[in-house]
């Protein structure tokens, strides 16, 4: 199977009616959002989305994409290499009360004005929601200071609680 570029704009209604399945890859320097948040280690990212036509006759865009970036560690501030892995189910709506009429197992992707979705768009936002909120090594991996205390306070830090006077007066 050979590698191909990925169309970035495609009409979903059309290629759910012809079941296609698009295999390949994105080049990461197009997709502006995600660079400025993270480094990606690889030039391309692998993609994989799957249209069809459900059981309610609903378009559905499926797939998966995975690319390795390069985030810092909230700890030690070393740069840290991450596997982002997505896996989405979409489909298609017009507007906002097409959106709203979508069962809850799909999320929604808006079309454009000539009923086409931007898949580039779609697989860097999923990307982007797989980005982990605080990026940190594991802890026998990361290079903060040993003295460090990450989680509960050692016992001669914590201080009594001021309404334990009220426990006598119960």
């Amino acid at each position: 199977m050979q590698n191909l570029k990925l169309p970035i704009m495609i009409n979903p209604r059309k290629s759910a009616q012809r079941r296609l399945v698009c295999d390949g890859f994105f080049e990461v320097s197009g997709m502006n959002r995600l660079l400025e948040v993270c480094t990606p280690c690889n030039e391309q990212m692998q993609v994989n989305v799957n249209f069809d036509v459900d059981d309610l006759g609903l378009n559905v865009i499926s797939g998966t994409g995975s690319v390795s970036v390069a985030l810092t560690c909230q700890r030690c501030t070393e740069p840290l290499i991450i596997d982002l892995d997505v896996e989405f189910t979409l489909s298609p709506a017009k507007d906002d009360e097409a959106a709203e009429a979508l069962p809850s197992y799909y999320d929604a992707i808006e079309l454009d004005e000539n009923g086409e979705v931007n898949l580039l768009e779609l697989v860097e936002e999923e990307l982007l929601l797989a980005i982990p909120l605080i990026a940190m090594h594991e802890p026998s991996q990361c290079q903060a200071p040993v003295d460090s205390v990450w989680g509960e306070l050692p016992e001669e830090l914590e201080k009594p609680n001021p309404f334990d006077v009220l426990q006598k007066f119960k």
